[in-house]
């Protein structure tokens, strides 16, 4: 099925049917299970939960990067079990994923390296050719300066955003952010939730075409403005909330938790 016959059919971009989440790195152990959950295009979803939640487990099995325990995983309509390793890298490109503390950036290389390697990879190309489709990414996420600095010389703001410019890179059509604007200061969140914000209402710098973001969180507020659905992962649970007026009206104590004042230490950018 072709990407444009199934954006008319309303295939859902991902999809979880009863999925049990394993929690890496132990085969067979289960951090959440029976997960029912689908994306769809013009989504932005806050999946928030507290540390050692499943948060980054649920977010690696969403794209592909570990198997369900149990249950059926589904990307851009095919279901993962039945493809070939080969196969399933293929849709993984679909995907980008921006893990946390500073993305597994390779150290051993500047951050105009990282960003261009998937380019050259999956495009068959030399760095040379593929600066001229980084140049404008890193410009847009503020990484020009640093383009020839090495992770060990960035500041983990820096070191985040330069892997969010490389998951980019590729212009997938789904962006899965594991704990973005963790340990980052006021001015900083508010430049991840704008960003974020503008990529699921359509970027310029992606021909106004709209990508679906799902990231993980441990507190809401940032977020409430720019997301259009929200969940939770708590006591191995996942629960999913229609809107912002769901989920703020809820009484839950976890919930309230999350939306509360609580001042958090932050770490300037």
């Amino acid at each position: 099925m072709s990407k444009s016959k199934q954006q008319r059919d309303g295939v859902p971009l991902i999809e979880l049917a009863d999925v049990s989440v394993m929690a890496a790195p132990n085969p067979g152990a289960v951090c959440v299970e029976g997960v029912n959950w689908r994306l769809q295009r013009d989504e932005l979803w806050i999946v928030a939960g507290l540390n050692w939640s499943g948060k980054t487990d649920w977010l690696a099995t969403v794209g592909g990067l570990q198997r369900p325990v149990c249950g059926d995983l589904r990307m851009f309509g095919h279901a993962t079990a039945e493809l070939k390793p080969d196969e399933l890298q293929d849709l993984r490109v679909r995907a980008g994923f921006v893990f946390e503390n500073g993305g597994r950036l390779f150290g051993g290389m500047t951050v105009a390296e990282n960003v261009t390697l998937p380019v050259c990879y999956h495009s068959n190309c030399d760095s040379a050719e593929a600066m001229k489709r980084v140049t404008p990414l890193l410009e847009l996420t503020g990484l020009m300066e640093v383009a020839n600095r090495l992770p060990v010389e960035l500041s983990r703001g820096q070191r985040q955003r330069a892997a969010l410019a490389r998951a980019l890179v590729l212009e997938p059509e789904v962006l899965l952010i594991d704990n973005p604007v963790a340990n980052l200061d006021p001015r900083n969140v508010r430049w991840w939730v704008n960003f974020l914000g503008s990529l699921a209402r359509g970027h310029e710098h992606f021909q106004g075409k709209k990508i679906a973001v799902v990231l993980t969180a441990e507190d809401f507020r940032p977020w409430l403005e720019v997301g259009t659905h929200f969940g939770t992962l708590a006591n191995r649970k996942w629960r999913a909330f229609g809107s912002k007026q769901e989920l703020t009206s809820s009484t839950e104590p976890l919930i309230r938790e999350m939306l509360s004042d609580v001042s958090v230490e932050t770490v300037t950018l």
